[in-house]
């Protein structure tokens, strides 16, 4: 009994001994980085900061806001995506916890999966939108990503000018929400025509994938005609988000307690006479409307936008 305790503690003191080597080699900057870059984060809390003025403060069923960036789940993980794109950010990173065991596989999940990494970015704010994400993650569980913004400054300081001074042509505040709405989707297709070009044989001559092709260009894809909207909706305070299918997006909007469908896109046909037509069959109608009038381009997944299930 007596030499199995003698050899535990000559294996112990090895352990500590080749530790120590470890720690000799490394240099003192090294041993200060790994404890504050990876051994401090996984267990204690990591902050958000500051959040930019188009943060919505709202949650949807799909993803919601959060303030605990250490997941538990494949859910939070959703969620800090989700929390740190719609904050405004441009980098922001997190770490997996030593008990979440298959945290990294589900970040590499996430991570591949540009479809589902699009239909939370359709949550957020246009200008807090990404047009492109990128994510990082090591083994020892930090995860940093990298958030590249669909709108540059200087296309928000314009847009946003034109918006409030439409906004004040457009909005009357004695007329009914459904109206207001109905006055800016007529306005939009009016001064805006389908960017075939773009769509048809990727010829980008205008934005017409944000919110400046349509209000600088006339000239717009579904994108845009959807982002432009999402902006009207959001000075009015009324809840909405992007939806999206495959090759597709347009808005979902919240009015009397109930989700409804509205596509600019599809209310501004192409024509094969070359004529500029408004219509309104796509004006805050729900699921079941939607899909009996077209089901090929408007396809979504309703798991991920659940409040549209029994619109």
């Amino acid at each position: 009994m007596k030499k199995r305790r003698f050899l535990v503690n000559i294996l112990f003191t090895s352990g500590l001994l080749f530790i120590l080597i470890g720690l000799i080699i490394l240099r003192q900057d090294d041993i200060v980085t790994i404890i504050h870059n990876y051994i401090l984060p996984r267990t204690s809390t990591v902050s958000l900061g500051d959040k930019n003025s188009y943060y919505r403060d709202y949650d949807f069923s799909f993803v919601q806001n959060t303030n605990d960036f250490l997941p538990k789940n494949y859910q939070d993980i959703l969620n800090i995506y989700y929390t740190a794109i719609n904050a405004g950010k441009k980098e922001f990173t997190f770490y997996c916890p030593t008990e979440y065991d298959e945290c990294l596989n589900d970040i590499q999940r996430l991570a591949n999966n540009q479809t589902l990494l699009s239909d939370i970015n359709n949550y957020v704010h246009p200008f807090n939108g990404f047009s492109h994400i990128e994510t990082e993650y090591d083994t020892l569980g930090r995860v940093s990503i990298r958030i590249i913004k669909s709108y540059k400054d200087d296309e928000i300081k314009l847009i946003e000018e034109k918006v409030d001074q439409l906004y004040l042509e457009l909005v009357n505040p004695v007329s009914s929400v459904e109206d207001n709405i109905k006055n800016i989707h007529d306005y939009i297709i009016n001064h805006a025509k389908y960017d075939s070009a773009r769509s048809n044989e990727n010829i980008i001559t205008y934005k017409s994938n944000i919110a400046y092709g349509p209000l600088f260009e006339g000239y717009a894809i579904c994108g845009g005609y959807t982002d432009l909207m999402e902006l009207f909706l959001e000075k009015m305070d009324i809840k909405s988000f992007k939806v999206s299918s495959d090759d597709h997006v347009w808005n979902a909007v919240f009015l009397n307690n109930t989700w409804y469908h509205l596509d600019l896109t599809w209310d501004d046909p192409v024509s094969k006479d070359g004529k500029d037509y408004l219509e309104h069959h796509y004006f805050l109608i729900n699921t079941r409307q939607l899909l009996s009038l077209e089901k090929t381009q408007h396809q979504f997944n309703t798991n991920n936008y659940p409040e549209l299930k029994e619109a």
